[in-house]
Parts: C-alpha cells; sequence; structure tokens
C-alpha cells in the first residue's frame, strides 16, 4: 500500500511542481510590462509620465503651466527628459489641471506604443539642434605657419587638418573649403598663397568658392621636455605648443578676432616608450580643442551671405546651394557688391528654384530690378545669420 501511494503522489507532484512553475514564469512577466516606459529613462520620477521620442531625443510629456493664461497657450508641453528633472517642480500639475483632465474623454492607447502628438497640442521646449539649424558659413582653413625649428618635423598641416574636425565638431553650422583646392586654384591664377588675407584676393576666394572668412596662423613647438626618475629609470616627458591664428572676414578683408592657445606643460606627461612622441600628440589635441571652441563661437557670429554668379534674364545663379541649407521657395533680398545688408537699399528679391553643382542654385526675380553679377543676397530680417 505504501508503494503504491508514493506511486500515486509522484506524478501528483511533478504536475503541480510544472502548474507552478509555468505561473510564476506568466507572473513575472506581467510584471515586468508594468514597469513604466520602454525608454532609457527609467527613474522613479519618469515611471507616471509618457515619454516619447522625437527626433532620437526623449521627451515627457508636462501640463503647460501657462495653459490657462490668455492667448493660444498650448495645453501641454514636451519637455526634454535632462530638462524635466532638473526643473520638475516647474511642470507639477496644480488641482485646476487635474480637474480638467478628469473631464477629458478616456482614450485607451495602443500598449507599448508612445501617443503621436498633435500639432495644435504640442509646443516643443528646447528642440532638437537639427530643428533650429541655420545656414552655414564657408570658411577656409589655412596650413599653418610652422615657426619649429626643426626641418624634419614639421606639424602645420596635421594641425590644420586637425582643428578642421575639431570645428566640424563643436558645430554643425560651418562648411570648410578644402584648402588644396584653393591653393590650385590661385596657382592657375599666379596668385602667392603669401597674398591669401589680401582684400582682392579674399574677394576672389568669395566670388568663387562662397567663402566667408579665412583662418590663418602659425605655430610654435611643441618643445619636449623630459626628466628622469630616481627610483626608476624611466623618463618622462611632457610637451607645450602655442597656437595663434586670426580670422579675417572675406568681404572685408578686415580681421575678426586674434585668437591663440597654449596647453598646460603638467597634462601632457608620459612615460615610457615613445613618451615624447605621445606627449606631443597630447599637447596638440588640448591646444586644437580650446580653439576649437573659440573658433566655432566666432565663426557662428558672423553674418551669412551668398553672391549672384550670373544672370540670364529673371534668372539669376548663386554661389550657394542645397549644402549650404536653401531651401526651394527661400527667397532673398538682393544688395549691391560690398553691402552688408545693413546699409543701402534692396535692389529686389530672388526665389531659389532649383539647385545644381555640388552647392549653387538658381532662382527667379520676383520684384525689383534685374540684378548685378557680384551682387549680394542675404534671408530678409537677419535670418540665417
Amino acid at each position: 500500500m505504501k508503494l503504491k501511494a508514493t506511486m500515486f503522489r509522484f506524478p501528483v507532484c511533478v504536475f503541480l511542481f510544472i502548474v507552478f512553475l509555468v505561473f510564476a514564469c506568466f507572473t513575472s512577466s506581467c510584471f515586468l510590462k508594468k514597469k513604466g516606459p520602454s525608454y532609457k529613462a527609467k527613474t522613479k520620477e519618469l515611471l507616471d509620465k509618457e515619454v516619447v521620442i522625437i527626433d532620437k531625443e526623449e521627451y515627457v510629456k508636462v501640463y503647460n503651466p501657462k495653459a490657462s493664461e490668455r492667448g493660444n497657450q498650448p495645453k501641454y508641453l514636451y519637455v526634454p527628459v535632462d530638462e524635466y528633472l532638473s526643473k520638475k517642480d516647474a511642470f507639477t500639475p496644480s488641482t485646476v489641471l487635474k480637474e480638467e483632465r478628469k473631464k477629458e474623454s478616456p482614450v485607451a492607447p495602443t500598449p507599448g506604443t508612445p501617443p503621436t502628438p498633435s500639432v495644435e497640442q504640442v509646443n516643443l521646449v528646447s528642440p532638437p539642434a537639427s530643428a533650429t539649424l541655420n545656414l552655414k558659413k564657408k570658411v577656409m582653413i589655412a596650413y599653418f605657419d610652422d615657426r619649429t625649428t626643426d626641418i624634419d618635423e614639421k606639424f602645420g598641416d596635421w594641425v590644420t587638418e586637425k582643428l578642421v574636425k575639431e570645428v566640424s565638431r563643436k558645430s554643425a553650422r560651418i562648411l570648410f573649403v578644402d584648402y588644396q583646392l584653393v591653393k590650385e586654384f590661385l596657382e592657375k591664377r599666379e596668385i602667392p598663397l603669401t597674398d591669401l588675407s589680401k582684400p582682392e584676393v579674399l574677394r576672389l576666394l568669395n566670388e568663387a568658392f562662397g567663402v566667408h572668412a579665412l583662418v590663418v596662423g602659425q605655430l610654435s613647438g611643441p618643445y619636449v621636455f623630459t626628466t628622469k626618475a630616481e627610483k626608476d629609470k624611466e623618463e618622462m616627458a611632457s610637451a607645450i605648443i602655442k597656437i595663434e591664428m586670426k580670422l579675417v572676414d572675406a568681404l572685408t578683408g578686415r580681421t575678426l578676432k586674434n585668437l591663440s592657445a597654449n596647453n598646460p606643460n603638467f597634462a601632457t606627461k608620459e612615460k615610457g616608450t615613445f613618451s615624447e612622441e605621445k606627449a606631443k600628440v597630447k599637447a596638440i589635441d588640448l591646444t586644437i580643442a580650446d580653439l576649437g571652441r573659440s573658433l566655432a563661437k566666432e565663426i557662428e557670429g558672423l553674418d551669412w551671405f551668398c553672391r549672384i554668379a550670373r544672370v540670364d534674364g529673371e534668372d539669376v545663379y548663386l554661389n550657394a546651394g542645397k549644402l549650404t541649407g536653401l531651401k526651394v521657395g527661400d527667397v532673398m533680398e538682393v544688395f549691391p557688391p560690398g553691402d552688408s545688408g545693413k546699409q543701402g537699399g534692396v535692389k529686389g528679391k530672388v526665389q531659389i528654384s532649383t539647385f545644381f553643382g555640388i552647392d549653387a542654385s538658381m532662382g527667379k526675380l520676383i520684384n525689383g530690378k534685374i540684378p548685378d553679377v557680384d551682387d549680394i543676397l542675404k534671408m530678409p530680417g537677419g535670418k540665417g545669420t
């Protein structure tokens, strides 16, 4: 009897264990589904909030504190996650807003799908940079004059290339004109590179390439210092480099800004194999990072303009296009050559109709008299600056 009872209880226990295991797995999966939104932001402050992704950025849906004021204020705001967490109290809904939420007819959202905000309802706070990019300025950085005494080791061209990359990383509103292309262009016209900063040469670069500004400069160093520690035989090296440069306006030939920087010596200490070379690279990287930030800020502050390259009746050809950020349908004002747009009257208005080439466009005269070659075009009201 005991044997039969034992044989009977064994399959029952196995069956109950399987049922319990299935139930436990099902229950845990259900709990996992209830843990907040399936986004990166899963902090406790956001578990009861609607988090949506707009243009690869995460936003929290909150009530607009100014919704009750007069005017066409949206009821909701979509605030970046970081901004919401730092100013959470400013977006705490009042009792009135809570009551308004109760009056709204509930709409069951599709599980796992963030709500699609309507145009009337959404007001983006601090929108993504891609939505606010203005027209890009064209800049050329010439190879730096290397003043080091070591003939076998020159860094001018390498420093220039690193500076271009650093400024491009800091700002998406700058286009760089290829130095080699400009060099060949000037050589064909027998213009020496030493005349690069002269007003007449800058004007030629602006007409041919649309250059807004030129960067020229020189570097001193890197100078290497080596020491040998007492406890071990490894040498320790550090390096210093100084870079000076100036930003020149292609429209006027005027120097807009003089910039210079050098790295702190202690930040470049390296020891072991190739310590001197490593210290040099670190010195250059630190100095370029400092200059790149300042240069990007100065270039972004320049006024944007382009030129008329050719006129054929009412068809106007421009030395800027899609790469610069122009759009079909954009309307620009025409000014005489050498006029920044802040003086004198508007000669006419041109509307962009099509793009061609690497960065050129064609427009139609829609207002005023037919413009001349080399006339300047700017966005009305300073747009794109």
